[in-house]
């Protein structure tokens, strides 16, 4: 007798467990608190493979079947950067930088517990773009020349599809609330043009370029709502 009671009270608190995680609502919407990322190079930038840190850049709508999650999300970061462009001591390049995303793409949910990881894969459009000025740090060119001293006025845009891999964790602390970080490996197929402003002449570069950029850590809160209990 007592061992069916145990078995029916642990039927009721799996129950019970399960109606609390997110699978009960239709849609969520999350967004980005912080994210470490790869950006796209800028011009022959050197060391590229540096990270970018960001606050509150972006966020997600999430439309949720059971263990399945689409999602639908963008971001938008502007930010102030100085680069070492070709090699130290050839270049350095400084100005403006603004990158928009949208992306469309799904999850899976492991499980339905309090703490679920998850797996997923984005698909989207990204627009880069450098607005600044480039001048030489060589000393021997710009003894030779003074007039290398002089900054060029630079404008650099890469136009592209990205697909992305992801894994990542979610904590439900609450029913309606959860708290996710996750991290993905970017595919960046891109159209590049450059155009540079030197001695009052224009000259204007185009390129297609691929690259992979690593987004070691995305973190932050979503919102469930609709239910459909």
């Amino acid at each position: 007798m007592k061992k069916n009671l145990l078995i029916v009270l642990l039927i009721l608190l799996s129950g019970t467990a399960f109606s609390q995680m997110n699978g009960n609502y239709n849609y969520s919407l999350a967004v980005y608190g912080f994210s470490q990322m790869q950006m796209p190079k800028i011009l022959n930038q050197k060391n590229s493979d540096r990270f970018t840190n960001a606050t509150f850049h972006g966020g997600m709508i999430k439309f949720n079947d059971n263990q399945i999650n689409y999602r639908l999300g963008g971001s938008y970061l502007k930010k102030d950067v100085k680069l070492v462009n070709n090699c130290v001591g050839c270049q350095e390049a400084s100005g403006e930088m603004k990158d928009y995303a949208f992306k469309v793409g799904f999850e899976k949910n492991m499980n339905f517990a309090r703490i679920q990881p998850y797996v997923g894969f984005d698909i989207g459009f990204r627009f880069n773009k450098f607005d600044g000025s480039l001048v030489s740090t060589n000393d021997a060119l710009n003894s030779q020349t003074p007039s290398a001293l002089a900054p060029n006025g630079v404008e650099t845009t890469k136009t592209g599809f990205t697909a992305a891999p992801l894994i990542g964790i979610k904590i439900n602390p609450v029913p309606f609330i959860s708290i996710f970080a996750e991290s993905s490996l970017e595919m960046f197929y891109s159209y590049e043009r450059q155009e540079t402003i030197a001695a009052g002449e224009r000259s204007l570069n185009k390129y297609n370029k691929s690259e992979f950029l690593l987004n070691p850590v995305t973190v932050g809160i979503q919102v469930h709502l609709g239910s459909n209990r």
